[in-house]
């Protein structure tokens, strides 16, 4: 018997817990990854290089698995994705060797490189069904409460147990969503109008993306975000140091960012149905150069908190709206490939934003560094009022389907 279209469609409870699941590995690495190298004696030059492979394999695989989901569905590359991701982080644990921390790293980019459009592929189906806004919101909050949970947990744990407790916990909770991602419907959420291309042809799919004034806003706002979050993540611990205070201030900073990056989800996503997209992509972009602006002109924990309560509502308005553009403006046939485009800029925007970011603070001093981080959004901003003002509002005016 053919099922019908109901019973091909995730249930949105657990594709949350499948996208926290799948997200946690890299945040309880990320405050860690650093320091674990150095126990392995590798030096800061080497550490960098190392820590930076999981981005380099990361990004590709990000478009090449998201054109595999177009072709055979979410659910095989997430569960190859959750189970890859268990070893490898079952495999953290047996380094003794730089190379081999390089390999195990390397591998862990493909690996997520497989799970973030494959969840994000599986969302876009439910987001069909209901409120597109109100159900992407979903899935930005799921990624949100990883990033508190592993930040939360990565140090507490290596303090009272050390490295090796933390990853076998990952490898449990990964091995954990390797048997739940069985629990997704067997059938593909995507047509059967999706062809068989040769990579050059891959090529041209993602350079038509690319061009598609419908997508053209939520892929440049997701790459600004992610860019200046890459120099925020750099600089603030550096700044909040040199005004005396010490990590833990840090991480309450990051933990109120995220806190109401998670409350802003839900009510950004349904205003975002009923208001438009750009509405509400505008009004994040603009919030946040407002915070970024601000922020290396606070000198008290206060105001810095407050300052990055709103730069945590700016992208809590943000996040919802860009993500369901891609539901909006991608056929059901090429959204594997368009949630690979998307992530890849994620892991593009924090990669690139970190070192040039970085590097402005550093020869520059950090109030400057901190002062340069919001530019990118004003670009975006007046790129999308000025330069994309005639492009599409809804699904129906490209070609895609609903």
């Amino acid at each position: 018997m053919e099922q019908t279209p109901r019973d091909a469609t995730p249930n949105l409870f657990l594709i949350s817990i499948l996208n926290f699941i799948s997200f946690l590995d890299t945040t309880i690495l990320i405050p860690i990854i650093a320091l674990y190298a150095t126990t392995l004696n590798i030096g800061p030059g080497t550490i960098g290089f190392i820590i930076g492979l999981y981005s380099v394999v990361n990004s590709p695989t990000n478009l090449f698995s998201g054109r595999l989901i177009d072709r055979i569905g979410y659910r095989i590359p997430l569960l190859i994705g959750m189970a890859g991701s268990a070893a490898c982080m079952f495999g953290y644990s047996l380094v003794k060797l730089p190379f081999q921390l390089g390999l195990v790293r390397a591998l862990h980019g493909f690996f997520g490189g497989t799970k973030s459009p494959s969840m994000m592929t599986a969302f876009s189906a439910k987001a069909d069904e209901q409120g597109r806004g109100r159900t992407m919101a979903f899935y930005g909050m799921s990624i949100a409460f990883a990033n508190l949970a592993g930040f939360g947990m990565s140090g507490a744990i290596v303090t009272s147990a050390g490295y090796p407790v933390l990853f076998y916990i990952g490898t449990g909770i990964l091995a954990a969503g390797t048997l739940i991602s069985f629990l997704l419907p067997k059938l593909k959420t995507v047509t059967e109008k999706a062809p068989r291309l040769a990579p050059r042809q891959v090529f041209h799919r993602i350079g038509g993306l690319l061009k598609r004034k419908g997508l053209v806003l939520s892929f440049a706002a997701v790459f600004a975000q992610y860019f200046t979050f890459g120099g925020i993540v750099t600089l603030l611990p550096l700044y909040v140091k040199g005004l005396g205070m010490d990590a833990f201030r840090v991480g309450m900073l990051l933990t109120v960012y995220t806190v109401i990056f998670i409350a802003f989800q839900v009510p950004s996503g349904i205003l975002s149905d009923k208001l438009g997209r750009k509405r509400l992509v505008y009004a994040g972009l603009a919030l946040g150069t407002i915070a970024l602006v601000l922020l290396p002109r606070m000198t008290g924990f206060a105001t810095l908190a407050v300052v990055m309560g709103v730069y945590g509502a700016a992208f809590g308005m943000l996040f919802p709206s860009v993500s369901a553009l891609v539901v909006d403006h991608a056929a059901p046939e090429e959204r594997g490939l368009a949630s690979g485009v998307f992530h890849a800029l994620v892991t593009a925007g924090v990669a690139i934003g970190a070192p040039i970011l970085g590097g402005f603070g550093s020869v520059f001093g950090l109030n400057v560094g901190l002062a340069v981080t919001p530019a990118i959004l004003v670009v975006v901003l007046v790129i999308g009022l000025f330069f994309l003002r005639g492009s599409p509002e809804t699904p129906l005016e490209t070609g895609a389907s609903a």
